[in-house]
């Protein structure tokens, strides 16, 4: 499809039922859950296990055939953990496993296809134990990983520092730089003198972020018709 044919009262239909899903599917799953959660393609979600928490304003953007999947595991006694802060963006393909505990600062933006796990989940020599292989992860407040990063386990990345994408994160990361590579390696040192613009800040004003959204929903959607939308499901031209 070139642009999105519905009209705007079969977008609202669409939103609402995405809505109802994710409050009885969704937030049921997690152990905490703060308001203003924003999830795409719900069905396309996975959560498994207790001892996920989530802040405010948490996006789970997930699409066909690209799960987003966050996921705990008990081993014996003890039980895994994630814990996110704050106005986190979770891309698709995205899988978050733990084993001990995964903690996301708040403000992170996680592009798609990432893999973040605290253990092998196999030793090296005991294919059939995890064994000590796990270590606790920490992603600090307004981190961006990019496409496809791996964080493997016992990692600390410092706060406002990006990850390039495709790389593998086998060793701590400082606060306010650039790594790339695999393994990483720090590449560019960021300013920390200079004023980093979050995601909390879209988020300052909830009521008119919506509002702002809507009209320009209504405006995207303005021309559609129910005819149109129906044509372009059933018998889709090359204008569609």
């Amino acid at each position: 499809m070139r642009r999105d044919r519905r009209t705007y009262l079969i977008r609202r239909i669409v939103d609402g039922w995405n809505r109802f899903y994710v409050n009885r599917f969704i937030v049921p799953a997690f152990d905490s859950v703060g308001p203003g959660m924003d999830v795409s393609s719900p069905r396309n979600i996975g959560i498994w296990g207790a001892g996920i928490r989530a802040g405010s304003h948490l996006h789970l953007h997930a699409s066909h055939g690209s799960l987003v999947r966050l996921a705990t595991w008990r081993t014996g006694e003890r039980e895994g953990r994630i814990v996110i802060g704050d106005c986190v963006l979770i891309s698709p393909g995205t899988h978050i496993v733990a084993s001990e505990e995964i903690v996301i600062g708040s403000d992170t933006m996680i592009a798609s296809n990432c893999y973040i796990s605290d253990s092998d989940w196999h030793d090296t020599y005991d294919r059939t134990a995890e064994l000590d292989k796990h270590k606790p992860i920490r992603i600090g407040e307004n981190v961006w990983l990019g496409v496809r990063v791996i964080v493997g386990k016992g990692v600390t990345i410092g706060e406002n520092s990006i990850i390039g994408a495709g790389a593998v994160v086998t060793q701590d990361i400082p606060a306010n730089c650039i790594a790339a590579g695999n393994p990483a390696r720090v590449v560019r040192e960021l300013d920390p003198a200079r004023e980093f613009r979050r995601r909390s800040s879209l988020f300052r004003d909830p009521e008119r972020l919506e509002r702002d959204m809507d009209n320009l929903m209504r405006y995207i959607l303005r021309e559609n018709t129910t005819l149109g939308w129906l044509r372009s499901v059933f018998s889709p031209s090359r204008t569609d």
